[in-house]
C-alpha cells in the first residue's frame, strides 16, 4: 500500500488467493514437476519452479492468456504478492518463460496428477468428496489457421457447431462436486465428442445423484454401470437450459428451466 493511502479494502481477488494459500499443497506439486524441471547449468538460471506454479494456477483460476498473466503481475500488486515477486528487485517472468512451463506439464501429462494431489491433500484434511456430482463441458478455442511451420492444424484439435456458430479446438469434460464444488475429474477431448460419450469417465463410482444439462439425457443405464453395486436408490437430475413446457403445459423461459429438475429413479 502507498504510504499517502489512508483508506483500503480487502477485494475477492485477495480473499480468493489467500484461501488458494492454503488450500494448495504447493510442496507436493513442486515435487512432480521438479523430474521434468530444467537444472541450472551454464545459461541463464531457471525461474523456480513453485513460482512459475503460482503463475500457471493464476492462468487457469482467472481465464489468463500468456502474454496477459504477465502484465497481470506488473498491474496487480495482490498477484505479485501471491507469486511472490519483489519489482524493486526482479521483473516478472516473461510470457515466453510461462507458455514453455505450460508446454512442459502437457509433454510429461502432468495435469492430472496434478489434480490427484490437490484432491488427495483436502481429503486428508477433511474436505472430502460427496456423493454427488455436476457434470459440464466447455470448448476450448485453439487457432483453426495453418499458417505455422507445419503448414497444418492439430491433429488433436477438431472443428464442431453449437447452434449456429462454428467452433475449432477440444473440450473439457469436468466433473465437480455437488457440495464442496471441487473439480474430482476433468477429461480433455477434441471439441466434435459428445458430452455423454464421456460421462462414465467423470464419475468416481459413488453417486447417488447426477447432475447435468440436456446434453446428458437418457444416460441412466451409463450410471448405473458406474456404480453396480450401490443398493440405494440412483437419481439422474438434468438441468434443463433452453425453453421448455412446465407440468401444466405452460412454456417456460431459461431462467425458469434452469431451477427445473426432471429426474429419473432406477434400482441398481
Amino acid at each position: 500500500m502507498n504510504a499517502f493511502e489512508r483508506y483500503t479494502k480487502k477485494t475477492r481477488r485477495e480473499v480468493f488467493l489467500e484461501e488458494m494459500e492454503q488450500v494448495v499443497p504447493w510442496r507436493e506439486l513442486c515435487a512432480l514437476i521438479e523430474p521434468h524441471y530444467p537444472k541450472a547449468g551454464n545459461g541463464r538460471p531457471p525461474v523456480g519452479v513453485e513460482r512459475m506454479l503460482r503463475m500457471y494456477f493464476l492462468q487457469q483460476w482467472f481465464n489468463l492468456s500468456d502474454p496477459a498473466v504477465e502484465e497481470a503481475l506488473y498491474d496487480s500488486p495482490v498477484m505479485r504478492q501471491f507469486v511472490g515477486i519483489d519489482l524493486g528487485q526482479e521483473p516478472a517472468p516473461d510470457e515466453t518463460t510461462v507458455c514453455k512451463f505450460r508446454h512442459l506439464l502437457e509433454e510429461h501429462k502432468l495435469g492430472e496428477k496434478i489434480l490427484g494431489a490437490v484432491n488427495l491433500h483436502l481429503q486428508a484434511r477433511g474436505v472430502r468428496i460427496t456423493t454427488g456430482t455436476i457434470v459440464d463441458a466447455t470448448i476450448l478455442h485453439a487457432p483453426a489457421s495453418t499458417k505455422n511451420r507445419d503448414q497444418q492444424r492439430d491433429p488433436e484439435m477438431h472443428q464442431t457447431k453449437k447452434g449456429n456458430q462454428w467452433y475449432f479446438g477440444m473440450k473439457a469434460h469436468v466433473g465437480v462436486d455437488s457440495k464442496t464444488k471441487i473439480i474430482h475429474t476433468a477429461v480433455a477431448t477434441a471439441a466434435n465428442v459428445a458430452d455423454s460419450t464421456v460421462l462414465a469417465d467423470l464419475l468416481h463410482g459413488e453417486e447417488t445423484r447426477v447432475w447435468g444439462d440436456q446434453a446428458y439425457r437418457g444416460q441412466t443405464e451409463v450410471i448405473q454401470e458406474c456404480a453396480p453395486w450401490r443398493r440405494t436408490t440412483l437419481t439422474v437430475a438434468i438441468v434443463i437450459r433452453m425453453g421448455l413446457t412446465n407440468k401444466s403445459g405452460r412454456r417456460i423461459g431459461r431462467n425458469q428451466a434452469c431451477g427445473q429438475r426432471w429426474s429419473t429413479r432406477f434400482k441398481s
